[in-house]
Parts: structure tokens; sequence; C-alpha cells
């Protein structure tokens, strides 16, 4: 038999061994998810290029400097429109990318983004099942009016900008192709939009149009063009005329394309309602749910939470009116302010609940008279993630805000609401990867939970203020149940008449109108209501969980420093799920 070594003559060999060996681990612990996170984070910053590129003006309105993220070398597009391919080679790498991820690795940061992008492709590979039965013309929301406002706002900083914005100018015609044959695959598969939807398209083509001398790109540009430093007198010339032959030759007439496309189509729609008319409009409508407002809540589970505040604010409501009855027909002493000192009472007042913030630009803007019947009454154009400015708030004249209307729009597009909630995020420095998952229900539903502050903060009094409120979230509440039976039940416009009845709201053309515009919008309530009913439950949730602990101000900054995520997400972040 052999003799074993003694455990004396193996000690030499084996320190040196383990020496090595403890060096590895110590090595491979310490660098090993360095290394994986800086992978994730160069993967993330490669996807980001590519997703942002996609179009020049989401890259624009993302990046004021897109040379400083690395991109240099872009296509200028105004995107593609082909929504009837289920089948995307880059999403499944995508996806299997993400799944070959190992959270435990990953910074905190990292597998936030990682959570985000695994919802993002989930939610990607669901809605491309149902191509047709998406839309992206609407009278209020479509594309084409979307577009004269981003045009007319898009920022020179450089002159390329300024050959970019032309070059876009000139792609508009084959964008529009796009969205045509996009409408007429839609018409002969059965998923057209019905008759009034598509003149209202059609109405909102021809009033740009009517304002074609001087149209309102002619008079921005002019407008952007003699703010630029740096050119001369024949090179501001060559830009005006370069500028009026494109829209003469590209802008104007695609828009007349699309008007003589979509009146052809006319009398092809086969579904007068709202989704579930489709046959797999029930199933897309959930997706909807998910992606847009950012909640796993079923349909049903969603009418039982509102049904529930429906009750409990009429409850308060009638509590405030039986204490004061006068308050009915009490007149508000709402003092006169402009926009401007508007915002600065905002500021003011929101000190106690909300982390301070400073924005040194903020201009309050008019929408064009052209465009004022197809806009929304304000809205918030998003600055560049990289340079947070500039900030501007537009308001519709047409839509004659004034009093404690003007007050609270203020306030849900500008402190504390959009304005402050997307500098103060940014001021956080996220990855720009961040920018691409602002899911509607956190944005829209912020500013909403934002307006339920905003009501106190006016100089009023509280007991009327508070009836307005009331009186809002109602509104909201009625218009996201009708969202839900119109989408999901399937029901026609006298069965919402049926439903607004015991409301007070009997006249035709107004719940025609209602009808309408649900139809063509849907889920877009539920982004403003039921999210701010979210961000009410989580912070119910907080306060229970914290008890004499639970801060106000503190949750805010909680919530607004994690950033826009879907709800079931943002409740994991804050250890809220069970």
């Amino acid at each position: 038999m052999k003799k074993l070594p003694s455990r004396r003559l193996l000690l030499p060999l084996l320190i040196p061994f383990l020496a090595a060996a403890l060096l590895f681990i110590l090595a491979k612990s310490l660098t090993g998810p360095d290394i994986q996170n800086r992978e994730f984070q160069k993967f993330t910053e490669d996807f980001f290029g590519e997703e942002i590129c996609s179009t020049t003006i989401n890259l624009h309105y993302t990046l004021a400097d897109p040379g400083a993220a690395g991109i240099r070398d872009y296509p200028i597009t105004l995107g593609s429109i082909d929504l009837t391919s289920s089948a995307d080679p880059a999403l499944r790498e995508l996806e299997t990318f993400l799944k070959d991820q190992d959270p435990e690795v990953l910074t905190k940061e990292n597998q936030r983004i990682l959570k985000l992008m695994k919802d993002d492709v989930q939610n990607r590979e669901a809605l491309s099942r149902f191509g047709l039965i998406q839309e992206v013309l609407s009278p209020s929301l479509g594309v084409q009016a979307q577009l004269p406002v981003l045009l007319c706002e898009y920022t020179f900083r450089s002159r390329q900008d300024i050959l970019d914005y032309l070059g876009l100018l000139k792609e508009l015609p084959l964008y529009f192709s796009q969205i045509l044959a996009f409408e007429q695959t839609k018409s002969q598969a059965g998923y057209f939009m019905n008759d009034t939807a598509a003149e209202g398209v059609i109405d909102q083509c021809s009033a740009f149009l009517e304002h074609r001398s001087p149209s309102v790109l002619d008079s921005s540009f002019r407008r952007r063009l003699e703010e630029f430093p740096g050119l001369s007198r024949e090179e501001q010339a060559a830009c005006l005329a370069v500028h009026q032959k494109l829209l003469e030759t590209c802008v104007y007439p695609a828009y007349q394309s699309l008007i003589d496309g979509l009146d052809a189509l006319r009398g092809t729609g086969k579904n007068p309602g709202g989704l579930a008319g489709f046959p797999e409009g029930k199933d897309y409508y959930r997706w909807l749910l998910r992606s847009q407002v950012g909640t796993l809540d079923t349909p049903e589970q969603i009418r039982r939470r509102l049904l529930l505040q429906l009750q409990t604010d009429a409850r308060e409501m009638q509590a405030l009116l039986s204490q004061n009855p006068s308050l009915l027909t009490q007149e508000s002493s709402f003092p006169q302010q402009t926009p401007e000192e508007i915002l600065d009472t905002l500021r003011e007042r929101m000190k106690e609940d909300f982390p301070e913030l400073q924005v040194e630009d903020c201009e309050v803007k008019y929408v064009d008279e052209s465009l004022e019947d197809y806009l929304s009454p304000a809205f918030y154009l998003t600055p560049p993630a990289d340079t947070n400015s500039p900030n501007s708030i537009y308001i519709n004249r047409a839509s004659r805000l004034e009093g404690i209307e003007l007050f609270t729009t203020l306030a849900h597009e500008g402190f504390p609401g959009h304005l402050y909630q997307t500098v103060y995020f940014s001021s956080t420095h996220p990855p720009l990867i961040r920018s691409l998952y602002e899911p509607g229900g956190y944005v829209e539903g912020w500013a909403t939970y934002i307006e339920s502050f905003a009501y106190s903060y006016a100089e009023a009094d509280p007991d009327l203020t508070r009836l307005l409120w009331l009186n809002r979230s109602l509104n909201l509440c009625l218009y996201s149940l009708l969202d839900l039976g119109i989408h999901y039940d399937g029901w026609n416009q006298e069965e919402v008449s049926a439903f607004l009845e015991p409301f007070g709201i009997t006249d035709p053309e107004l719940i025609g109108d209602i009808f309408q515009y649900i139809i063509e919008t849907p889920a877009n309530y539920l982004k403003y209501y039921y999210g701010y009913l979210s961000f009410l439950d989580i912070r119910q949730a907080s306060e229970t969980q914290l008890g004499d602990s639970f801060n106000l101000k503190e949750f805010h900054r909680q919530i607004l420093d994690l950033g826009p995520m879907p709800f079931y997400l943002l409740e994991e972040e804050l250890g809220l799920t069970a």
C-alpha cells in the first residue's frame, strides 16, 4: 500500500494554491458584477441610441446634443407606420438578452431598468398581435394634429437642426402615404374608423390648410431664424425660400392627400362603437390598460375601484352641501391673475407638500389660431432630457380658461404637475434610457393627483374649492366608467345615455360628443383618473405601513426620485407589494 503523504508535506503545496484561489475568487467577486453592469449599461446605451433615432422628432425632443450621447449619424425620418407585422426579430433578440441577465449582480438602477425593459417587451409583443385595431389618426390626439405643434416648436440650437427640420418637411409626403396605406389596409379588413372620426380628421386637416397664407409653420420658422445667431441675411433668405418651397410642394400636398384618401374611405368603417366591437377588441383593451395606464388590474377590478370612489366622493359632496347649501349658488371670489402670476403662486404654496426645485425658465405660450379647435385646453411640451430647457406651457385661448379652472390647469401642466415632475426626475440624472419608458398612467395620473392639491392652494373658500374638486373627480370617474362600458362592455350611445341620465346629463348632443370622443381615445380618461387613484391608493398603503412616521413631502420625494414607471413596479420599488 502506498504511503500517504503527511500533512506537513502537503502544506507547502497547498498554501500558494489557496492564495491564488482566494485572489481569483476575490477578483471575481469584485469585478464580475462590475463587468456585467458595464456590459448591461453599454447595451442599454446602444439600445437607446437605436430606439431614439427611429424618428428624428423623438431624437430632437429628447436630446439637445445627440453627439454627447454618442449619436452622430442618424437618418432624417418621421418614422414608419407598420403595425401589421407581428414578427420582429429585433424584439426577440432583445427579449433573449434580457432573460440572460442576472438581476442579483446588477445595481439597483440597472435592476430597475431591466424590469422596465422586460415589461415593455412583454407589452410590445402583446400589442403587435392587434396591429389593425390600433389607430394613429384622430381629430384631437392623432399625428396630423400633433405634427404642426412639434414642428413649430422644433428648436434651432445648431445649423444641423435647421437642416434636420427642413429634411423632415421633405419626408412628410412619404410619412402620410404610409399612414394612408395603413388606413386602406384597415378599411379592407373592416377596421376603419367610423365616419364621425374620419370627418373630424378631415376637418382638422382642412383647417390647417385654410390658414396657409401665412401659415403657422411659416411664421414660426421666420421667428426661429431671426433668433438663431450667426446666420447672414443671405442665408436667412435662402432658408426662407427653401422652406416656402417645401411647404408648397411637400407639406400642404401631404395634408391634402390625407384629406382625399380619408374621404375616399368614408363609409367603410363597420364598427360604430368602441374596441369591444372588433373581434379581438376586448383583449387589445386589456393590454392597452396595462401598457398605457400601467396597471395589472382587470377591467372588472378597475370598475369596482371607480364605483367605490364615486360613492366616497358623492357622500362627501352631500355632506358639504348639507352643512352649507349656499355653496351651490356661491360665486367664487378667486383673484384674477395672469398665468405667470398663477405659476409663481403655485410654486410658493406647494413648498410644504413637495420637495423644492429650482426651474429658471418657464414660458407660457398660446396655441396658434389655426390649431385651436383641435388641441387640448392646455399642454406642456417636454424639454430635452439633457438640458431640462426650454419649458413651455401652451394655453388654448378657445378653451376660455379662467379663474379656478385656469389655476388648477396650470398646476396640472406646471407646478407641481408635468413641468415640475419632468424637471425634478431629470435633475436626478437618470440614464437616458429611462426617457423611453414613461407610461401615461404615471405621467397623467401624477398631474391629476396634483389637481386635488391645487384646489386647496387656491385663494377661495376652502369648502367651495373642495366641492369643485369633488365635482371634477366625479366627472372624471364617470368618463372612466364610460370608457370601460364603451370599449370593454360594448355600450352603444343609447346605453351611454341611460348611464348618464341619473346624473342629470340628458342633452343628446353632449352625450353624442362624449360617446364619440371616448371611441376615438380608448383608455385616455383612465390614464388620468385611474392613474390618480393609483397614486391615492399607494399613498394610503404607505401611510398604513409607516403609521405616525409617514411624511407627505418625503413620500412625494420617493415617488419623484423613482420616476415614471408602471404602478405595479412602483409599488414593488416602494416595498408595498405582498
